[in-house]
């Protein structure tokens, strides 16, 4: 059973920065898209950023430039770093993987594909 734990979820002022973390255990292959969605309260949860099995990146058009989703094999560990922080950034941060298609990514955030999650950490940024 694969099992994510997100990590470093804070109080930040708007421009600051924040590295979230994910640590996944219970792998049975690398085969997986991984990808980090958040959700602000009264608001569907959206796909902020995914990395497939071989490195390719995908970027909501929200974070895209500000925000870089990286993964440490060694260390079974998924981030996000986030700078420019803005207010609208504030959410509950998700990792979550999809192992449906090899290791690939859907092109756009295709949430039902991702049958692992997270617990979240709430990230929020004041004006």
């Amino acid at each position: 059973q694969v099992q994510l734990v997100e990590s470093g979820g804070d109080s930040v002022q708007a421009g600051g920065s924040l590295r979230l973390s994910c640590v996944v255990s219970g792998y049975r292959s690398r085969s997986y898209c991984m990808a980090w969605f958040r959700q602000a309260p009264g608001k569907p949860r959206e796909g902020v950023a995914q990395m497939a099995n071989h490195g390719t990146t995908t970027y909501s058009h929200a974070v895209k430039d500000r925000f870089t989703i990286s993964q440490d094999n060694v260390k079974s560990t998924l981030y996000l770093q986030m700078n420019s922080l803005k207010p609208e950034d504030t959410a509950t941060y998700y990792c979550a993987a999809d192992s449906s298609r090899g290791g690939f990514c859907a092109p756009a955030f295709d949430q039902g594909a991702f049958a692992y999650w997270g617990q979240g950490t709430p990230v929020t940024v004041s004006s």
